[in-house]
């Protein structure tokens, strides 16, 4: 027999250090992108105090510190995409055990198209505690300075090296609404920005921000077409591709017309429903006006 009771439905579990969790934690660090003036109180904070600090590259991490002159005594190990599987086990157990330990990558966040999703999933497992030291992002940096919608946008970070490969994820987005930002190296960004050409079409707006908060920064914003011209020649340094969300697309004039319709039944006139719904969605006004009179005498 089934019972009937109703069973609670249990918590989720909070990240607190009173919640009970191991005594370890591990700290996601951002870095500055670029200049390192964007080093915060936080970051600095974190990395001083320390156990154990896991870097993508430990010399850029030295020479982050030398920079930043930042006095930095915890032990430092490195850990990149290569040696992450590997790493992350003894890292959850050092933490389980009570370390501090401070994630940082070569620049921006980490586990955003960086090392450290992998890591975070299994201290999740474990019980361990995430936290995070919020820095400098290319993702945001790139869509505030671009000139595009910022309303609503998606991250693709870096598409496959292969040009088939490439414009068949590129024709998945052709349709997206949605600002779309893309990592790309400098080497491969001509070939990008053919395809994206092809397959979104040469009009489609778009802005290169490269080496963003560094000396050398530049954003270049036009028609894909345009940019294309410009990547023919040698390009330097770290790239964030911002293109425009594809332009929304008309329903079917049958919709439109329920739609008239539905204004009518509630009191509007027709030449005034109908100039009010082709305005919104971009159709003809006379082709919608015909395709009401033509539902009209079908349904009479």
């Amino acid at each position: 027999m089934v019972s009937s009771m109703v069973q609670p439905t249990p918590e989720p579990r909070r990240e607190t250090e009173e919640a009970g969790l191991a005594a370890g934690v591990l700290i996601l660090a951002g870095t500055p992108i670029g200049d390192t003036r964007y080093v915060s109180q936080a970051l600095g904070d974190a990395l001083i105090n320390a156990d154990i600090i896991a870097a993508e590259d430990t010399r850029k991490f030295a020479d982050l510190c030398r920079r930043a002159e930042l006095k930095v005594t915890a032990r430092v190990i490195s850990f990149f995409e290569g040696n992450e599987a590997s790493r992350s086990g003894d890292l959850v157990e050092q933490m389980v055990a009570g370390a501090r330990v401070v994630l940082v990558t070569d620049a921006g966040m980490p586990s955003v198209s960086d090392p450290g999703f992998r890591l975070v999933s299994q201290c999740i497992d474990a019980g361990v505690r995430v936290s995070v030291v919020p820095g400098p992002s290319a993702v945001l940096a790139a869509l505030a300075v671009s000139g595009l919608s910022t309303d609503r946008f998606c991250f693709e970070g870096f598409l496959p090296r292969k040009s088939s490969a490439r414009r068949t994820r590129l024709t998945r987005l052709r349709t997206e609404e949605r600002t779309l930002i893309f990592f790309e190296a400098p080497h491969r960004l001509h070939d990008f920005l053919v395809d994206a050409a092809e397959v979104f079409g040469e009009d489609r707006s778009a802005a290169i921000c490269r080496e963003l908060t560094k000396t050398h920064e530049e954003v270049i914003r036009g028609p894909v077409s345009e940019l294309v011209a410009w990547a023919e020649g040698e390009v330097r340094g770290e790239i964030t591709i911002v293109v425009s969300g594809a332009s929304p697309s008309a329903p079917e004039i049958g919709v439109l017309v329920e739609v008239v319709v539905d204004l009518i039944a509630s009191g509007e006139k027709r030449s005034a429903a109908v100039g009010q719904v082709a305005s919104m969605h971009h159709v003809d006004r006379r082709v919608l006006y015909d395709a009401v009179l033509a539902a009209r005498r079908s349904s009479n």
